[in-house]
């Protein structure tokens, strides 16, 4: 399976102290790209359950829900493209 995942963050984030759950002691890194609270997880990885190897998924926000959408085609800024499962 492959996800297009897409930030508006242009350098990382350092974390510190004050980014340990109090409650829990630790921290979780998001590494799905899903997560509303990112760069930590929020759970949201568990909507990727039933993915399909060699098929790319796109998750959409829509009626406030996440909803995953199949990619046939990624067009890249220069014209050129590729379809997902090459």
């Amino acid at each position: 399976m492959t996800r297009l995942v897409e930030h508006d963050a242009t350098g990382p984030r350092k974390l510190d102290e004050s980014d340990l759950d109090p409650e829990k002691g630790d921290v979780a890194v998001c590494q799905c790209g899903l997560s509303g609270e990112f760069p930590f997880c929020d759970g949201t990885h568990r909507q990727t359950d039933g993915e399909s190897d060699g098929v790319c998924y796109r998750y959409v926000e829509a009626d406030g829900e996440l909803r995953r959408r199949r990619v046939e085609r990624v067009e890249l800024a220069d014209g050129g493209g590729a379809d997902p499962d090459e």
